[in-house]
């Protein structure tokens, strides 16, 4: 079992959004990298080791730990902010 934990970065940002629809595709999308953690998009360069999955028009960053099958929700950004 995939264990979840959140930055308190990702955390911060998260309470800021008052969209209760846009909050959904958030756990939506969660989910989706819960049941399958390689569903992101692999970063290169100085972001190597971290993965990506698009939100439109927003990324959500997060770290798996393959080998302590874990995984660590890192940031919730803007695509222009990158």
């Amino acid at each position: 079992m995939v264990t979840v934990s959140y930055h308190r970065y990702f955390e911060k940002q998260v309470r800021k959004i008052k969209n209760e629809e846009f909050k959904q595709r958030i756990k939506i999308q969660i989910q989706k990298i819960i049941e399958d953690p390689e569903v992101g998009k692999p970063m290169r360069f100085g972001r190597k080791g971290t993965r990506e999955l698009y939100i439109s028009p927003f990324r959500l960053s997060y770290l798996y730990e393959r080998e302590q099958d874990r995984i660590v929700l890192l940031s919730f950004y803007h695509k222009d902010e990158q």
